[in-house]
């Protein structure tokens, strides 16, 4: 009988443990907090990688934006605000003095003084670091530290891009990157911004989480995770399957089925970005200015906006996005002309064909891959033979930015942060930079180099947009790029989250919070 009785209260225990599993199991099928929830971000792409002052690519920028604070920042209405500098004074048109906050600290617990300020551009200014921003800074010729947190400086002569230069200029500690280098840097960042690195794994994703002590107010969002997934439609499911809250480059096709689903939004806003294919032409098969004006003729940018954008596109005549300062507006594309563009290529001494290599990213923009398929089938309709190449796109953007791509043309997406096209002009023509594909005549070259360093240094704006117009119009005289389309930036988000888009394109989680 006790035997029995033992085994009854065995059998009550083993019965309330499984109950009590099972409601465990229950409350842990997802996070209880927003202390426990993993905010997903997924991208087409990884980073190249973590050190801020050596890369100058989107996607990137989005992971170490949230690392690193800015000396200067960028409010929602692109103006330049306040940031780790709270003030700032022009003494004169070519100096500039800065007070930074005294509450702003690295994530090992050092404050972040104006020496690392001057160390963070000094850096990007050495030519043996091969940074991809030095042109955005060479024009500071001299900073000086006056104390903790005051520095001046001074630049070659008048610069009025350098406010805006400033705001994109992440902030790294000098004591900790000569500790353990440049490489290592790269890999093991630390920075002052509102999230920490917790992990990175290269080509899979990268973790973060919030900086409890940032200056700014620690972020609502607490862990963070970006994920590399190159094609668009895996980033869409995942997004329907709640295992992402932000997808980017959402191809306009899938706007309606996003909002039709209670789970699910758009998110959408009017970029800088625009999408060109430049033309190396050093390579003999784009040195004539009439096979690259053929190649142009060749593309029918208005079927690529209307059948892979949906219209969610604008064709574009020129390498500047239409929000910038000294955007030509009475230029008109090329247009489409197959017969025009087979006729040049005749002239040119091609009237049995031309084989071009065509290079292109796959998941880094909107619907890329698809773009450069159109391209290829359409040159090939005017009498080029396509070679097409889908490229990784770490290694993509590294030969980009130093220079060492070598495609006839190849597809690249491009907006400016300064909205003055200066900026972007300077980066593609000026000749002192590894960046120049175009390689033109010495007298072309003279022109461009002397116009741009001029209107760089021009405060009057009508003088200085008068002299972008003139750069602008001899490249497009000469063909220099493809100038296909100015973008418009989709995501894709959860209902769970609260974001707004930027039209500069970064993703600042920062403000981002769960609803």
């Amino acid at each position: 009988m006790k035997k029995q009785n033992t085994l009854k209260k065995f059998s009550a225990m083993l019965l309330l443990v499984t109950m009590l599993l099972a409601y465990t199991g229950c409350n842990n099928a997802g996070p209880d907090t927003d202390q426990e929830k993993v905010f997903t971000v997924l991208q087409g792409v990884d980073a190249t990688t973590l050190d801020p002052g050596m890369h100058s690519e989107g996607p990137t920028y989005n992971i170490d934006r949230q690392l690193y604070d800015t000396f200067l920042d960028q409010g929602d209405d692109m103006k330049v605000t306040a940031s780790v500098a709270k003030n700032w004074t022009a003494v004169n048109e070519t100096t500039w003095k800065f007070e930074l906050r005294d509450d702003v600290y690295f994530h090992d617990g050092e404050q972040l003084t104006a020496s690392d300020v001057k160390f963070s551009i000094e850096r990007i200014l050495k030519p043996e670091n091969k940074s991809a921003q030095i042109g955005n800074f060479k024009a500071i010729k001299k900073i000086t530290v006056d104390n903790d947190f005051n520095l001046t400086m001074e630049t070659d002569g008048p610069y009025p891009l350098l406010l805006t230069r400033l705001s994109a200029l992440r902030l790294v500690p000098e004591h900790y990157v000569k500790e353990v280098g440049k490489e290592q840097f790269a890999l093991k960042p630390l920075g002052s911004g509102p999230y920490k690195l917790s992990k990175w794994v290269k080509d899979e994703s990268v973790e973060l989480v919030a900086n409890d002590k940032y200056w700014g107010g620690e972020p609502e969002v607490k862990k963070v995770v970006f994920k590399p997934v190159p094609e668009a439609a895996a980033r869409v499911m995942a997004l329907q399957k709640g295992e992402a809250d932000l997808i980017v480059n959402l191809p306009p096709h899938q706007v309606a089925d996003l909002e039709k689903n209670d789970k699910t939004a758009v998110e959408s806003v009017s970029s800088t970005r625009f999408i060109m294919l430049p033309f190396t032409t050093k390579n003999s098969a784009v040195s004539d200015v009439r096979v690259r004006q053929a190649v142009n003729y060749a593309i029918d940018v208005d079927s690529i906006i209307e059948n892979i954008f949906g219209g969610r596109a604008t064709a574009s005549s020129q390498p500047v996005g239409n929000f910038d300062l000294g955007y030509k507006k009475d230029l008109k594309p090329y247009g489409y002309n197959p017969e025009k563009a087979k006729q040049l290529l005749k002239e040119a001494g091609y009237g049995d064909g031309l084989k071009l290599r065509l290079g292109s990213p796959n998941g880094r923009y909107i619907m890329d891959k698809e773009v450069a398929e159109a391209v290829k089938l359409q040159l090939e309709q005017a009498g080029f033979e396509i070679d097409l190449t889908f490229e990784e796109w770490g290694n993509y953007a590294t030969k980009t930015l130093q220079g060492t791509m070598d495609y006839d043309l190849w597809l690249i997406g491009w907006g400016s942060s300064t909205f003055d096209a200066g900026s972007t002009l300077n980066f593609w023509l000026n000749s002192a930079l590894v960046t120049r594909y175009y390689q033109a005549d010495a007298k072309t070259t003279e022109f461009l180099d002397n116009t741009l360093n001029t209107a760089l240094k021009t405060i009057d704006e009508n003088n200085r947009v008068e002299m972008y117009h003139q750069v602008i119009q001899k490249i497009y005289d000469d063909a220099a790029f493809v100038t296909l389309y100015q973008q418009e930036d989709l995501y894709g988000v959860s209902t769970r989250i609260n974001w707004k888009a930027r039209p500069d394109e970064t993703i600042r989680l920062v403000d981002a919070s769960w609803k």
